[in-house]
Parts: structure tokens; C-alpha cells; sequence
């Protein structure tokens, strides 16, 4: 499903995977199977992804239920409304009904190993986000603590920014920015615990959070194969880029091309969407056991 389309249902927001519709008192989310590489929505969906970002989720949050609450309503497709009922078997697996939050306006990165844009600002000054680190890393270092590196909540089309805590302070209070640090750590910790015995290096990762009825919720996707860097702990090694579970074939086919990172993205050949998948498909086996 490259893009859902739901007669008879308000769609409210198009995002770079999800398209989301409004039920009313409710939101319906769909994980569609689109590809969003260097916040640029490539031409080419990635089979099934929808489908294991959505299991992969709903798995999470009920992990992290002891820590926060989430958005989650019900994924069961035979629980939906009346209006849904026509649509059932295309949202089978990928989709969910969720409460209505107001988003809080910066993403929650947390990163435990060096990697991606964070090594290329380390090598830059030694720095990550403001964040000055020892002296002597190497690529895919584990870090001595796991950071909390917020970034800004970008449009379809734009690339989100790393930005220092006390710039997410302004954005949001210092108040709300302490708490989104203290839960994403908290959050991201468990996580490294439940991934390690399944042989996952969670190596970073991003949430996000929002309110509802004057209570903080994780929504939107929670550790799945598009928010997080997964690596094998079996063939970890620093000192250079390491195997994934995500989508790092297509981020690699990218970087070869003398592309400008910026719409429209080019195509992508099948022998990388069809390797994308099956990593894809691999981490909801590794976490879940379906695959």
C-alpha cells in the first residue's frame, strides 16, 4: 500500500508514512508501506513495512505501559466503526484507532552509540546536539551514557533539525522538556534491556510524545525499524557503520548518487526494497516471534 485511500473518511494529514483520517471523537492511523529516507518520501514503497511498523508498536506499547500511557484505542479491525467496516482487510495489520493529542512540537532522540548524523557532528567539533563527548571516539561507539538529543518537528518535504535541550525548552518549557527527557531515557533504557535478549543493539531512536486530556502520552510509532537504529549484537564491531535491521540499504544506495537530498526522491532498485523488507520482516520476528 503505497498510499490508502478510504471513501467516505476524513482525511485529515498525508504524512511521509502514515496517513491519518478523523473518526470524530477518535483518529484512525495508517501505516502505509512509503519510505521516508532523509525526510524526503521516496517513489518506491518497501512491501509489508506498513504492516511491521504497526505490530511492532502495538508490541512496544505495551512493554513501556508500566513507564507511560500511549495513544492506542484498539487495533482490532473488527472492533472498528461502521464507516471502516467496507475497508477492513486494506487496514488489517497496519492501522490503528487512536485518542486525539496535541503533539508536542519537537521529536525525542535518544542515542546511545555514535552513528549517522551524530558521528558526522562529533568528527565536526567533538559535539553532538551541544553535547560535548570524550575525546577518541570511534564510529558506532557505545556512548558513556545515553543522550537525550531533541530535534524539531518538520513539515513533509522539510528535514527535521537537531536542536540543544535548551533550545526544545523554549519550544516547549523547561518544564515539559525536563519530563519528555526523563520518560525518552527511561523509555529508550527498556528498551536496550528487551532488545539485548533478542540480540538487538538498539543504537538510537526517536519518539515522540503528546496531550491528552491533560496527560502525557506517547503517540505516533515506538521503536520500530523506521524511528531506531537496530544492529545485530553478534557482528558489532566500532569503527565503522554496522548491519541493521532498518532501512540502511536504501540510505547507503542513496549516498552513493549524486543526489541533493531534497524531493522528489529518486527510485530505488528492487533488489534494495526487496533486502529492505526482509530486514524489515527479520526485526518483527526478532521482537514479536510473528513474522
Amino acid at each position: 500500500m503505497y498510499t490508502s485511500n478510504l471513501e467516505g473518511v476524513q482525511l485529515v494529514q498525508k504524512g511521509k508514512v502514515r496517513d491519518i483520517y478523523d473518526l470524530g471523537d477518535s483518529l484512525l492511523m495508517v501505516a502505509t508501506d512509503r519510505l521516508s529516507a532523509f525526510d524526503v518520501v521516496m517513489p518506491d514503497p518497501i512491501p509489508q513495512k506498513g504492516r511491521v511498523l504497526t505490530q511492532i508498536s502495538l508490541y512496544w506499547y505495551e512493554q513501556m505501559r508500566p513507564l507511560i500511557d500511549n495513544h492506542l484505542i484498539t487495533a482490532n479491525v473488527e472492533e472498528y466503526p461502521d464507516i471502516l467496516k467496507p475497508h477492513a482487510e486494506a487496514l488489517r495489520g497496519r492501522s490503528m484507532i487512536v485518542k486525539k493529542a496535541e503533539p508536542l512540537m519537537v521529536e525525542c532522540v535518544v542515542r546511545g552509540y555514535i552513528s549517522g548524523s551524530g558521528w558526522k557532528s562529533y568528527k565536526k567539533d567533538g559535539t553532538v546536539c551541544g553535547i560535548a563527548l570524550p575525546a577518541g571516539l570511534k564510529e558506532s561507539d557505545r556512548l558513556p551514557e545515553p543522550l537525550f538529543t531533541p530535534s524539531t518537528k518538520a513539515a513533509v518535504g522539510d528535514h527535521d533539525m537537531n536542536i540543544s535541550f535548551e533550545e526544545a525548552a523554549k519550544i516547549i518549557g523547561s518544564e515539559m522538556a525536563e519530563k519528555v527527557k526523563e520518560i525518552s531515557l527511561a523509555i529508550y533504557n527498556k528498551g536496550v534491556e528487551v532488545a539485548a535478549e533478542r540480540g538487538v543493539i538498539i543504537a538510537d531512536t526517536k519518539f515522540e510524545f503528546g496531550m491528552c486530556d491533560g496527560e502525557l502520552i506517547l503517540i505516533d510509532e515506538v521503536l520500530t525499524p523506521d524511528s531506531s537504529r537496530f544492529w545485530p549484537k553478534a557482528t558489532y564491531k566500532p569503527g565503522g557503520a554496522q548491519e541493521s535491521f532498518d532501512k540502511q540499504f536504501v540510505r547507503d544506495f542513496l549516498e552513493s548518487l549524486q543526489w541533493d537530498k531534497t524531493p522528489p526522491g529518486p527510485s530505488i532498485p528492487q533488489d534494495v526494497l526487496v533486502r529492505t523488507s526482509e530486514k524489515y520482516l527479520e526485526a518483527l520476528e526478532l521482537f514479536t516471534g510473528k513474522a
